[in-house]
């Protein structure tokens, strides 16, 4: 499993979990703590977005968040739409990866550091920055899907 946190700027953190292994509250804070790392003094403001999950809306979850002082941006309901594939990185991925094979997890993350460094920052940008306009139609459309013109 590959959790990534990303922002505007690009990746900002991401780990391949061992096969079979589940998220829970715990590890997700001690994701949170390296992202956390990672981060400092880069930015005053930290804002994230992540869905109603068990582990992320759970109360070490709550507190780790509420320790470290970021905006948990809230989660609009399921929509197609406003899911983490329509911010293009894991569609894009999943294309990148598509019948390939590797030989070893040395040559898959390699693969991983290379697709993530030859995305722009347009590229992370230009999605991010488009979720409050998505959620507005969405609203807009009482949760229909989005056409795109």
């Amino acid at each position: 499993m590959l959790s990534v946190w990303w922002g505007v700027r690009g990746i900002i953190h991401w780990e391949l979990l061992p096969t079979g292994c589940a998220i829970t509250a715990d590890l997700y804070c001690q994701q949170l703590d390296r992202v956390a790392a990672k981060l400092q003094g880069k930015q005053d403001r930290i804002y994230i977005l992540h869905d109603n999950a068990r582990p992320h809306i759970a109360k070490p979850t709550r507190e780790k968040l509420l320790k470290l002082g970021w905006v948990t941006v809230p989660h609009p309901p399921y929509s197609p739409d406003l899911a983490p594939k329509d911010y293009h990185l894991f569609c894009s991925l999943s294309n990148h990866l598509r019948e390939k094979k590797f030989d070893d997890e040395n040559n898959f993350k390699m693969d991983l550091v290379n697709f993530f460094g030859q995305k722009s920052q347009d590229f992370y940008e230009r999605w991010i920055l488009s979720l409050p306009e998505r959620s507005r139609q969405v609203i807009d459309s009482n949760g229909a899907d989005i056409v795109e013109s």
